[in-house]
Formats: C-alpha cells, structure tokens, sequence
C-alpha cells in the first residue's frame, strides 16, 4: 500500500511540474496514468483543466459530468464544464451549468472561493441580460456583451458585501475590491471564450475584433494576440496571423500555443524550415503534445522528408490514438518511404476510427494505384463517391485510374461527370481532353486543350499543365490531319519541329520559340476537310481473328512489378506491333532469299555460257538475307518504295513498335533522340529514370536499387574515380577511401566518401568489335536536400554514343537476317535454331542499352523482341517472371552474354512452334489510316 501511494504521490507532484512549464499534454497523460483517477472527482477535473488549455472542450464537458456523478457537489467541475460549453458556443448551457453548480454548492463544505466564482458568473449573467445588451441570436440562446459598460456598470452598483465577508468598513471594502478584480478577470476569460466560440463557428471578423478590444485592454496579454492570430489564419491573411503569434512570443517566449500556432501559419504559407523551427519550438515546451506532433510531421511530409514525418508521426498516435490525421499522413509518408505495409496499416487505422473519412479513402485508393492494384483502388474511389457525390477531386483520380487502364471512354464519363460541377478544373479538362485524343475525337480534345491555355494560372504546376495543354492540342491538330490517310503519313518524327519536340520532352514553356513557330491547322467548321471523321470500330471476322491473337501476344509484355498497371490498350498496341513487325520481316526476308536465288541462278547460267571461270561468289557480302539485299515487291506507300532500293534497316523494324506506341498514348513524348534539335543532340539529350528520389523509393525501380548500388561499387573500385557534375575526374585511389567504398551499404555512405554529386558511366561490351567498350547508362548520384538522394539512371544520346550503338545495331541486324536465312536452309538444325534466338536477344540487349528514345524504349524492345521471334515461327508463351524487368537487365549487364543468362532460363523454353500467325489478315492493310488504328485501340477488350 505504501508504495502504491507513494508512486501516485509522485505522479501528483510530476503533473504539478509540468502545469507549471505548461506541458498541458504531459500533465494529461501522467493523470491518465494514475490508478484513482476514475473514482476521484478532483483528478477528473484537473483532467479537464488541463484539456481547456488545450481548448479540447468536448474532453473537458465528458471529464466534468464524470466528476459531477462521483459528487453532485463539485463546484469545481460546473465551473470548468460551463467555461468549456461557453468555448464551445453554447452560452444558454453554459449559464445553466453555473447556476446549478452555484445551488448545489450553497450549504456544502467546499471551496468558497470557487463558489463565489459560480455566483459572480451567474449574477454577471443576469445584470447584463437586465441592460439588454445581450442580443438574441436564434431564439433562445444568447450571446456575451459586444461591450464592457454593462460589466462596468454592474461593478459599480455592486455594494453589497459577499455572503461571509466581515461586517467593518475595511473588510468590505477589501471584498468589493476582491469581487471586482475576480468579476473583471471573468470578464475577460468569458469575452476570450466568446472571441474562440466565434472563430470555431467561423464567424472571423467577429472574432478579430472582440480580440482587438482586448488586446488594446490588457496590454501584454498572450491570449488575445493568439486569438486573433488564429481568426487571421483561418481568413488566409497569414502575415497578420504570423505578426500576432511573433507579438506574443516577444510577450512570453515560453507559449508553447504562440509557437506552435505559427509554425502552422508559416506551414500554410509554404512548408518551410522555419515551420519546422516553430513547431520544434513548441515541442521543447511541450514535448508529449499530439498535436504539436502531428503538425510537425505533416510538415516533414510536405518537405518530402518521409522518414523524420514517420518518426514524428509515430509519436503523435502513440500518445493519441484517436487521431485519424495523423494516422492518414503516416500511411503516405510510410508510403512514399518504400514501407507499403505500415503504409496500407496506417490508412487502415485511419478508416476503422472514421469509415466516413474522405481524405482517408482517397489516399488509401492512391497508394492502391501506386502499387498497381487497380481493383482495390477503384474500389476506395467508389466508397468516397457514395459518401460525397460531388467531391470532385474522387472523379479526377477515377479518370486517371481508367486512363492508366487503357478505358478513356469509361474515363470521359467519370470526367465529364466531375466537370459539370467544377467546369473550370484544370486537371479534369486536361485528362479529359488527352482521353478524347486517344480514342481521335480530336476536335472535342482541342476544346478542352484550350479552356486550359487560356486559363488564368497562378502555381507552377498549373503552368505545366498549360504548357502540356498546347502541345497536346497542337498534336492533336496535327493528327486529324492525318485521321483519314494511309497510316505512313502520321509521323511526328519528321513532321514536327524539332524545337517542339524538345520543349514538350523538358515539358518546358513554348513561350521561348512561339514567334518563329507555325502553328497547325485550326478547325473551322464541322463541314470543313480538315475536320476529321471518327471512324467507327466494326468488328469482322478477319479483324476478330486478328484481334485474337494480338491480346494474346500483347499480354505478354506486362511487368509483374509493383506500379505497373495492367493497361488493355497498352497490350492490344503491343500484340498488334509485334504481328505487323513479324509479318514485314519474315515478307522482306522472303522476298529477299527469292531474289537471291534468282541471282544465283542467273549468275550460274552465266557461267555455264561463257565457260569461263568465275571465282564462286558467296550468297552475300553481308549475308544471303541481308538488309541491304535489294527486293523488288509490289509497294503502296513511301517506306515500302525506299525498303525496295534500300533494304529493311534495323531501324525500320523498330519504328513499327515506335509508331504504334505513339498513337497508342498520345501525350507521352515518344520520339527519336537525333531527330531533337542539333544542339540539343549534341549535348546529350537522353531519358532520367530515378530509383531513389530524395527520400521516396520510386515504387517501379526502386527494386533495382541494390544491384544498380552494387553495381556502382563495383566500377569506382575498378576505375578508382567518378565525374562531379563539371564532368571532371574526381581520384578515389586511396586505400581507405576504396576499403570505404566496398563497404558503403547506402547512397549516404558512399556520398560522404566521395564528398560532392556524381556519376560513372556502365560498361557496355561490343559484340560488333570485340574489345571495344561502348558507353552503357550513367549511374548518377545526387544530394536532394539535407537528407536526400537522386540515384537514377541517364543516358545521354551523343552524337558519337549514338554512332557506335547505330553501329552495334547494324551488325546484330545483319545477323539476324542471316540466321534467319541459314535456319530457312535447316530447319532442324539446334545450332541454327540457338543462332536465331540468339541474335534476337543481342538486338534487345544493344537496343535496351542504346536508349535512342525520349521515352517508350522498353516496351518498343519488348514488342519487337516478340515480332521477331514471331517472324521466325517461334511464339513465344510465357510471362515474363514476377519481379524481373527486361530492360533493367540489360541495363545493369555488362556484356550480351550476362545478359542472355538471365533471361534464357524463362524465355527460351516458352518458345512454342507456330506457324498459324501466317495465315492472319495484313495488318497495316487491315488497320490502314490513323483513323482505323485509333479505332481498334478504343474497342473493347
């Protein structure tokens, strides 16, 4: 028993501390901790003193009715529970309260200080009611004075002496004084009550001038200024708000309110250091405040510094487990950090305190998308739209989710639906006309294009979105003058400047070249030519048979990754790419063996005439079905007249997936690097694709972070130095700094070696010239911020780069062609058969590490890869694995033959011999205009 009281003694003492440093939080929780608090009426409503400094009333009514049914007779807890009601705008409550805590008191052996409190409130109430300066405000409930002469004038009629005062001149006197200075300080706790009980009824200018009386009243008084402040943030006007909270840190450097109060203001403004500095502030005044934390770590979020918010946000539902915001800005801190799991448990936790939380459901439903599971994450959208129809922020994500889905139609609707209550949605517009583009209603995605460009914007995000918009609409206008023509003709390529080209890439302003750019054709009218005609998807026979086989092959190019969504559309352009690319390639190379044997033959009749002799000429300089063999096939466009003087080039081949994939999304910038500007060209343009972004693991590559880093070791201790961002040598040949290096687990470590931003370059061998090391990606490491690192990859497309892959290229092309030739002559041969599948893996291998587009290249490689495996009779059937991604392979593999072992164990054994591919309709004769090919990839699936 002893040591039970002596330990709650010492929890009465530590709460009596931290009451005195105004650690409000702390001084809950100890109470909370104390065994008799649930039986003990004067704990209970120091309980709720401490939650009233907090201005959590509700906490401060349920703590006081508590006290009042252990003892009916606690003047104290009417006192407290009338002032928290009075806070929380009821008055009429309020002065109930009092009255009958002032009745139950009479008679009773209690505090009569707290008595007479109860009674100056009541006839407070009651002489000012009298004077009629209490304005009825919706009926029966009653307002405090606008004014301090009711207050005043019942000061100085107040001459009777208390009940119990003494009966001399100078004790009542001494009284009257006492009962004045009591009245005059409730006085003003209940006009600072009435100034809080208008800001959270949102009555703010109300509020700020009941704080200014007060204010110009008493001098140095914190409250006020912290009021105000509050009703000045709530209006926006964040300066004045930041103003008053300074004002009442100069007049008390220890209010823990006053700081923390601005570093919310200096938050909203923009989340700063100096938020941080506040609410750290704060923190040291009061460290176990929920609140304080809560703000804080939001802060850390938006600063993108996910793991100080985790910490901080831990902490914060550690001590509060009720608070639903907390937990939601935990799960997308816990999120962004890589931990998908507490990321999902947080918002869990979010939703099981409040299933009705909006914010909740929309997060929940972001980092379901994040990781690709579509079907949850649509279902997170549809509860927040059954809980708010008109919240339009859940339609926009709908939109983009069905977008990312390949549906643009089903997307349109969502949009549309979103835009008939906010028409001037900028996000709304911009995705919906990027929809109405995709399926080639061109001229209802110009119109949404232009609301965007002609918008007023105020954020940099929103000028991004108005730079994308004039783009789009510019492509847009190119493409339906393309809509109803022989497919050859869109190409954007060629077609389009190249300065454009590079500004929508960089995603930069066009304000730069506007003057000297000729813009495309405007519609007029629906009757004018250069409106396009939709053309309508009918599904024949021939086409469905097409179609069929086109999904099957298409699917195949599905990452089993996190982030990456099973997009229909995607994979019906991927099928119908990789048939149109074998069907093009096995008919050239036909083509291309027949007419060699008629060269043959002719040559041998020649020498049979002559008689003479005539040294054997071999079936090809460069292989019996070489590319540069000329054909003579009958042609129906420009491509098929250059092919018969020419040749099928590598590139061509490629640019069958390039073309498909630039209809098949239209607002991705896929375009060849070297057909950007000369000096955009030469000075290295190429793609950026992080694994690490400050503090956020990029959800799709991050799982390649570990080798990439190994990666990365591996060359600095080779080569024994890295290039800064000058692109100037920096020596890594000490010992230590090398025995430092193998064993850097992180970007930090290695960062701090090295002591400035980097980047090395990957070998990359030839096959073309052995011996030869061409450029692979850069491994690039930069410090983002105090606690952050970009570690990416980036490949810069240099003229001389681009020549020796063009090169490496050329050659894995030509023997291609002659493998598929030299398996044409032996059909059952294992060694021509490995030879053929062989050659295609080493045109991926190059293509991946080569990187010649802005964006696109990994599907592009993966569609011909199956085109040209196709072309030679082999489908191939399986999946790629759960967690493999193709390109990265490459990219991370030094040589071809490192890379082939990585993919041969799952893709070889897949091949299955099929030759039924051959007897499918023509696809560029099946789907021949633009207008046809948009047609096929907005049907159904």
């Amino acid at each position: 028993m002893g040591a039970t009281w002596a330990e709650s003694s010492q929890v009465l003492r530590d709460v009596a501390d931290s009451c005195k440093q105004q650690q409000w939080s702390t001084a809950i929780r100890l109470l909370t901790s104390h065994p008799g608090l649930s039986s003990s009426a004067v704990l209970l409503c120091n309980r709720a003193l401490c939650y009233s400094k907090l201005e959590l009333y509700k906490h401060v009514v349920k703590d006081c009715d508590k006290a009042l049914v252990l003892s009916p007779c606690t003047p104290l807890a009417s006192l407290y529970k009338g002032q928290a009601l009075a806070a929380m705008g009821k008055h009429q409550e309020s002065i109930e309260v009092w009255r009958k805590g002032y009745e139950a008191g009479l008679g009773q052996t209690i505090d009569l200080q707290v008595l007479l409190q109860l009674h100056s409130l009541t006839s407070l109430t009651k002489i000012v009611s009298e004077k009629g300066s209490l304005p009825a405000v919706k009926g029966a409930t009653y307002g405090y004075p606008q004014n301090d002469e009711p207050v005043k004038e019942a000061l100085r009629n107040r001459s009777a002496p208390a009940a119990g005062g003494v009966n001399s001149k100078e004790g009542t006197l001494s009284d009257r004084h006492e009962a004045s200075n009591e009245i005059r300080r409730l006085s003003v706790d209940l006009r600072l009550a009435r100034g809080i009980a208008e800001v959270n009824s949102g009555k703010y200018d109300k509020a700020v001038d009941i704080f200014t009386q007060l204010d110009k009243e008493n001098i140095g008084s914190t409250s006020a200024l912290i009021g105000r402040g509050t009703a000045y943030a709530f209006q926006r006007k964040l300066d004045l708000a930041i103003a008053d909270f300074s004002k009442a840190i100069e007049l008390d450097p220890k209010a823990s309110e006053a700081w923390k109060r601005r570093g919310q203001a200096r938050a909203a403004t923009a989340p700063s250091l100096e938020a941080i500095s506040d609410l750290s502030e704060a923190l040291k005044l009061d460290p176990n405040s929920p609140d304080t934390l809560n703000e804080r770590g939001v802060v850390y979020y938006k600063l993108k510094d996910y793991h100080s918010a985790i910490y901080d946000l831990r902490a914060c539902v550690a001590l509060d487990s009720t608070n639903k915001y907390a937990y939601n800005y935990l799960g997308l801190a816990s999120t962004a950090a890589g931990d998908y799991v507490e990321g999902l448990a947080a918002h869990f936790k979010a939703l099981e305190l409040d299933p009705s939380f909006r914010e909740g459901w929309i997060h929940l439903a972001q980092s379901y998308k994040e990781h690709a599971n579509s079907a949850e994450a649509m279902q997170c959208l549809r509860k927040v739209l059954s809980l708010d129809v008109k919240y339009i922020h859940a339609y926009r994500l709908l939109g983009l989710l069905l977008l990312s889905l390949g549906d643009h139609r089903a997307a349109i609707m969502e949009l549309t639906v979103g835009l008939e209550m906010d028409p001037s949605n900028k996000d709304c517009l911009y995705l919906r006309g990027s929809c109405f583009h995709a399926i080639g209603n061109f001229e209802e995605a110009v119109k949404d294009y232009e609301v965007v460009i002609e918008a007023d914007v105020n954020t940099g995000e929103n000028r991004t979105l108005q730079s994308l918009s004039f783009y789009q609409r510019e492509i847009a206008l190119y493409s339906a003058t393309k809509s109803n023509l022989p497919i050859h003709h869109f190409d954007i390529d060629n077609d389009l400047e190249a300065v454009f080209k590079e500004a929508w890439c960089k995603r930069m302003s066009p304000v730069s070249f506007l003057p000297s750019y000729v813009r495309q054709p405007q519609f007029k009218d629906p009757g004018d030519a250069l409106t396009p005609k939709i053309e309508t998807f009918v599904l024949t026979k021939s086409r469905n048979a097409l179609l069929e086989t086109a999904d099957r092959l298409g699917h195949l190019i599905q990452y089993n990754c996190p982030g990456f969504l099973r997009n229909l559309r995607q994979h019906r352009m991927a099928g119908l790419a990789a048939l149109e690319i074998a069907q093009k390639v096995a008919n050239y190379l036909r083509v291309s063996r027949e007419a060699r044997k008629v060269q043959e033959m002719s040559i041998m009749e020649k020498e049979r005439k002559l008689g003479d002799h005539i040294e054997e000429v071999s079936q090809n300089r460069v292989g019996a079905c070489s590319s540069t063999t000329s054909v003579s096939p009958a042609c129906s466009c420009p491509q098929e007249a250059r092919l018969k003087n020419q040749g099928l080039k590598w590139r061509d081949v490629y640019s069958i997936g390039v073309k498909w994939r630039q209809i098949s999304e239209p607002c991705d910038p896929v375009v060849w690097v070297d057909m950007l500007s000369e000096k955009e060209f030469a000075a290295g343009f190429g793609s950026h694709t992080p694994m690490l972004l400050g503090q956020s693991k990029v959800v799709r590559y991050f799982p390649n972070f570990s080798r990439a880093l190994g990666v990365a070791k591996r060359i600095i201790l080779e080569e024994r130095q890295v290039f800064n961002a000058a692109n100037r040598p920096v020596d890594l040949s000490d010992p230590m700094q090398l025995l430092s290096i193998d064993s850097a687990a992180n970007c930090r470590d290695i960062y701090d070696i090295v002591g400035e931003d980097f980047w090395i370059v990957t070998p990359c061998f030839s096959t073309a010239r052995p011996g030869k090391v061409l450029d692979g990606t850069r491994l690039t490491l930069q410090k983002l911020g105090l606690n952050g690192f970009d570690f990416s990859i980036r490949t810069p497309g240099t003229p001389q780069r681009w020549a020796d892959y063009e090169e490496e290229m050329h050659a894995a092309w030509e023997e291609y062609c002659n493998a598929y030739c030299g398996r044409s002559k032996a059909p059952n041969n294992p060694k021509e058969l490995k030879k053929l599948q062989d050659c295609i893996l080493r045109l991926a291998f190059y293509w991946y590490n080569f990187m010649p587009l802005a964006r696109g290249t990994a599907v592009v490689g993966y569609v011909t890869l199956l085109g040209l495996f196709l072309a030679a009779d082999m489908e191939v059937s399986a999946s790629i694995p759960e967690g493999v991604q193709v390109d990265w392979e490459a990219i991370l593999s030094s040589d071809l033959q490192s890379f082939m072992q990585s993919v041969r164990p799952w893709l070889l054994p897949s091949l299955i011999h099929d030759t039924s591919w051959q007897n499918l309709p023509n696809v560029s004769e099946t789907f021949p205009t633009l207008g046809s090919v948009l047609g096929v990839l907005s049907s159904n699936y």
